[in-house]
């Protein structure tokens, strides 16, 4: 048996939407990576994920007065030295890749497309305000969001990062960032984005008005936020409590076979332990 001893574990543990998504995914997966705390492979997408993060949450550190009638231009410039700068801090985690110089140069190329998209948008709310007579920078600080905001609760014992809050004449909005291909919200963004509404109901009393995702790659994709989208995620959260508060065995947590086990190119990174009958670390390995 794979029992995990400590104070902690006899606890409610405290979810994160990335926990909650990872166990409905596969159990066992979850067992792995938060029980007992097995690393996962690096890749280019989580690091990539992590660099556009960077420069978008740094983008609105500058200054709004530095802004001039060519602000579209110089808002690239900024977001594009923003990219090469926290591309270069994140040079280890690039080499760790093991990718061929050409293959981490579209990457990189393709990041900046994602930026300049992403500023090509923002551009566009900052012209349609100037246009109601805000200045440029009134307009840049009007749209300027909160970002990376911690909300938790110990009542539900949850706890996520929001990358974006926007308050624009009196709407409140949740927006969290992706560099996915596909510009959809699948049933994990939707809890996810849930999770984040209610995150924020229980701090400040009251619903925002929407949660989306900025899609880098396309476009934002928008939901209204409803006592749907609360109670699914309340319901979600109240499953994963149940289900792995007191479960320390690997018994506790089933495999669940699906494409995301072994795919054309790869593989979970816990597929030898699933299917090839590699030996499970008996403690956390952290």
């Amino acid at each position: 048996m794979y029992v995990i001893h400590s104070l902690r574990d006899k606890m409610k543990r405290i979810q994160s939407p990335s926990s909650i998504n990872t166990y409905f995914q596969c159990p066992r997966k979850y067992f792995f990576i938060y029980n007992l705390k097995m690393p996962t492979s690096p890749s280019i997408h989580l690091v990539r994920g992590t660099i556009a993060h960077s420069v978008l949450e740094n983008l609105f550190v500058i200054e709004p007065a530095i802004l001039s009638e060519n602000f579209e231009n110089e808002l690239k410039i900024i977001s594009l030295e923003l990219l090469k700068k926290y591309w270069a801090e994140n040079k280890k985690d690039l080499d760790v890749l093991g990718l061929l110089e050409e293959e981490l140069n579209r990457y990189y190329e393709e990041t900046q497309m994602m930026m300049l998209n992403w500023i090509s948008h923002f551009v566009k709310k900052i012209k349609k305000e100037t246009s109601k007579g805000l200045s440029i920078s009134e307009a840049f600080v009007k749209l300027k969001p909160q970002t990376e905001v911690l909300y938790s609760s110990d009542e539900f014992m949850i706890r996520g990062y929001i990358d974006a809050i926007e308050e624009i004449d009196g709407e409140i909005r949740l927006m969290d960032y992706k560099t996915s291909k596909k510009s959809e919200i699948t049933k994990e963004y939707r809890l996810q984005l849930g999770i984040y509404a209610l995150m924020y109901q229980l701090k400040h009393g009251m619903l925002p008005h929407k949660v989306g995702i900025y899609f880098l790659k396309d476009a934002e994709k928008l939901l209204e936020v409803d006592e749907d989208l609360i109670q699914n995620a309340k319901f979600m959260i109240e499953q994963i409590h149940m289900s792995t508060d007191g479960m320390d065995e690997i018994h506790q947590y089933p495999k669940k076979e699906s494409p995301l086990c072994k795919w054309s190119n790869g593989q979970c990174d816990f597929y030898d332990y699933c299917f090839k009958g590699k030996l499970v670390p008996e403690k956390p390995l952290r």
